[in-house]
């Protein structure tokens, strides 16, 4: 951590490619840095996006506060005390001949008042040692191993604490000494410090009482959405590589095939869609696998989303047109993908004619070596449509009621509601760009009393609207005006931590 601060500066952009539990997010945000963090285990994304949305810190001063975050903040500053600094200073000698006369007053006061045998505490060195040191400092080489006090004492000689041995009567010179001494060093140093340069310490900037910050605006993204060429569309080579023959889209798909098979599919409530058998397709390009259903017997054909990018609504339109020639017609198309794009995940959810299932597959199966291989694994979970209804409450004003999930029964092949019980978190973007999803308002249904935001009010210790806090803990949300794009996006995630979004255009909603 203190590492982090010494070598970037506020506003500088942090990247870890393994973001485990969100730690390096965490410090980057703690201490005014941007940062990117990934990771290929959704169990860690999930940890760092609750760890940041839950998280609250110390509020810095801004050097320029016009400036933004790029001005740094105000640092404590010390003196950068130096021995030429000292030995260059020109007020020392001044100080000195100035005040070192009371010093010299209050000493003597003392020296008239103590008898010559008054002892004073010493280090516990040898007594050869302390002989020698007494003879040297006195001038007088026969007075070694004297304890008395011939002369009277130095200023390096009279301790800081009053012996219990001495005269009540030398309380008083022995305080005025030590005052006018304390006096002088006081303003020795105060005089090195002000001649010596200020050193920045840039691991305590200046914390502001008043104000507390909690996690700037960030979204969670999957791979960008590149677009590649088929291999059948690719100029292939003359003579196939080896590497490219036991590898790529081919070898990886025959994985999943052989997962997907021995596994199956998980449903909600113990529910599993198990496969009697899956063989290729071979001459279609979306459909990578026809099989059947163990408990019905129905045809399914299954096409699988890209390795390191989400499902595209491309893939989606040639794969329902391939399905289509396909005889006889399989009951059921079934995506399975890491991740969905908004637009592909909703033309899946609005295919009539045919059953059409989402299936999540677990960033597990990205790392073939880490998988165990039994048929317990949950490779493939089936996610719900998610069931929003939008209203329009005026001209330009509407509001967002989240009904759950329709999750497919494998029992009787239909869409049964979920209900709203099983809605850990949603949250609602009222201006969705189509890019990225900025959550306007949050909501938490499942939450008890110590969790989602009353565990935030409880972090940043603020008292929040309980009426506008009750209202964040249900289904409903509040009501918003449409913004620039006229879309919005509603972003649901179950009590099995599967999201899934919606994306609604307002242009098409009535009154």
């Amino acid at each position: 951590m203190s590492q982090g601060r010494l070598t970037t500066d506020p506003g500088d952009l942090v990247l870890d490619p393994t973001c485990g539990s969100g730690t390096t997010a965490f410090v980057a945000e703690k201490w005014g840095r941007r940062w990117i963090t990934a990771d290929t285990s959704r169990v860690a994304v999930t940890l760092a996006k609750q760890r940041l949305m839950t998280a609250s810190y110390d509020y810095y001063a801004l050097k320029y506060p016009h400036e933004g975050l790029r001005s740094g903040f105000i640092y404590k500053t010390v003196p950068h005390v130096t021995l030429g600094s000292i030995a260059n200073n020109p007020e020392i000698d001044e100080i000195y001949a100035r005040m070192h006369p009371a010093v010299e007053t209050a000493l003597a006061a003392l020296n008239a008042i103590l008898p010559d045998s008054a002892s004073f505490p010493r280090r516990r060195e040898s007594k050869v040692f302390v002989a020698s040191l007494d003879s040297r400092l006195r001038g007088n080489d026969d007075s070694a191993g004297q304890s008395g006090n011939d002369g009277g004492l130095k200023e390096w000689q009279v301790p800081f604490d009053f012996p219990v041995d001495w005269p009540e009567a030398a309380k008083e010179p022995f305080d005025a000494f030590h005052a006018a001494r304390q006096a002088m060093q006081k303003q020795m140093d105060a005089s090195i410090a002000a001649h010596a340069g200020q050193e920045i310490l840039y691991d305590q900037p200046a914390v502001s009482k008043s104000k507390l910050r909690i996690t700037g605006p960030f979204t969670v993204e999957v791979v960008p959405f590149a677009t590649v060429l088929g291999l059948d569309e690719a100029e292939q080579p003359k003579e196939a590589d080896i590497a490219v023959a036991r590898s790529g889209a081919t070898w990886r798909q025959s994985q999943w095939r052989d997962e997907l098979l021995k596994a199956g599919i998980r449903g909600k409530g113990g529910q599993k869609i198990q496969l009697l058998d899956l063989v290729p397709l071979p001459g279609a390009k979306y459909i990578h696998a026809i099989g059947t259903v163990a408990d019905t017997g129905d045809k399914v054909a299954v096409s699988f989303g890209p390795e390191h990018a989400a499902l595209e609504q491309r893939q989606v339109e040639i794969a329902m047109r391939e399905a289509g020639e396909l005889f006889p017609l399989p009951k059921m198309l079934v995506f399975c993908a890491f991740t969905f794009d908004p637009e592909a995940a909703k033309d899946i959810d609005t295919i009539k004619g045919i059953t059409a299932l989402r299936v999540q597959m677990n960033t597990d199966l990205l790392t073939e070596d880490l998988k165990k291989g039994r048929a317990s694994n949950e490779s493939f979970w089936l996610m719900g449509q998610p069931d929003v209804i939008v209203k329009q409450i005026k001209a330009g004003c509407y509001q967002v009621e989240v009904h759950g999930f329709d999750y497919f029964d494998t029992k009787t092949g239909e869409l049964k509601s979920g209900g709203k019980k099983n809605i850990a978190m949603w949250a609602l973007d009222t201006d969705y760009d189509n890019r990225s999803l900025f959550p306007r308002q949050v909501f938490f249904p499942m939450a008890g009393s110590g969790d989602g935001w009353n565990k935030l009010r409880k972090d940043i210790r603020a008292e929040l609207n309980e009426e506008l806090l009750e209202q964040f803990h249900g289904t409903v949300s509040l009501p918003f005006e449409a913004g620039e794009n006229e879309c919005i996006a509603v972003k649901i995630v179950d009590d099995r931590g599967i999201e899934s979004l919606k994306v609604i255009n307002l242009d098409r909603i009535s009154v």
